[in-house]
């Protein structure tokens, strides 16, 4: 495979046009398509950036084939994004657990004290799972901004099959679990230490099918690694978006969180307020969806 064909494919890979290569390197469209073409050949710098950018190795690039050298995982990407969901899920899982637990510590009659104690420190663990996973994601993504799609496509298939399960099984968790609210409700009286029982109990519950959506939601994106080139290397203009919709999305969950502790602190609202995380991470998903600069290509 001679550089024309070297460059398409890892063009292709990442997910960008002509005019995007051409952006990121500081040419004309008109030098990408000619180089593609076998027209014209770039400088030795230009075909260092390449290599940089697309993490290649020069002589691959100029001589072999990028797809043949590409078939192996050696950034283990899939193993780093499959404990990058498990953490993901797991935390965010665990708040709303978290919330079920401080029901089940109520129904125990264990102090308010204690009991807000317990769930402040469940919350703020799972945030700093949270936080520090992001963390370990963006320092992936820097060193490897662009990945060879190198999974198979009975693999993806295959996950896929799956993927429909762990949907559906979430969703019939949900199902069930109100079911069983009512059953329980049927049997014993609305009233304490019952109602305390049967909201943990729920909770609980959605506390594990949202833990499964996340997981499910988290490996299905892993399998588009052309996406995950694409959001490596944006062009100018969609830098600027997603940097715009981080900042409103974090402006936005640090107000969830302070007004969440707010009223705990002041109103002891600690176990009935948990819906606000939700709110908030609602609301980001519609900022997320407002302003994405690829809307229509995803």
């Amino acid at each position: 495979m001679a550089f024309p064909e070297n460059l398409q494919f890892i063009r292709a890979q990442a997910g960008v046009t002509q005019e995007q290569l051409a952006e990121q390197l500081s040419v004309s469209r008109q030098s990408v398509s000619k180089w593609e073409g076998g027209q014209s050949f770039p400088e030795m710098d230009t075909l260092l950036r390449i290599c940089d950018l697309y993490d290649v190795n020069l002589d691959t690039l100029l001589r072999g084939s990028v797809e043949e050298a590409s078939v192996e995982d050696t950034a283990r990407y899939d193993r780093f994004m499959t404990r990058f969901a498990r953490r993901m899920a797991l935390a965010i899982g665990g708040i709303i657990a978290g919330a079920g637990l401080c029901g089940l510590l109520e129904a125990w009659r264990v102090s308010e004290m204690l009991t807000g104690a317990a769930l402040l420190l469940v919350v703020t663990v799972c945030v700093v799972v949270l936080v520090a996973t992001g963390i370990q994601y963006e320092n992936f993504r820097k060193r490897y901004p662009v990945i060879a799609d190198f999974y198979s496509q009975e693999e993806k298939d295959a996950f896929h099959q799956k993927f429909v399960w762990y949907v559906t099984g979430g969703v019939g968790a949900i199902l069930f679990g109100v079911t069983l609210l009512t059953l329980f409700f049927s049997v014993f009286p609305e009233q304490e230490p019952y109602e305390s029982y049967g909201a943990s109990l729920f909770l609980l519950i959605i506390a594990g099918a949202v833990a499964t959506f996340v997981y499910a939601g988290i490996n299905d994106e892993k399998y588009k690694i052309w996406k995950y080139n694409r959001d490596n290397n944006p062009t100018p203009e969609a830098k600027r978006r997603l940097n715009l919709i981080g900042t409103i999305q974090g402006a936005m969950m640090t107000l969830v969180t302070a007004v969440y502790v707010g009223l705990g602190l002041s109103m002891n609202l600690w176990r009935t307020t948990w819906w606000i995380f939700a709110v908030g991470g609602i609301l980001c998903c519609v900022v997320s969806i407002v302003l994405n600069p690829y809307k229509g290509e995803d």
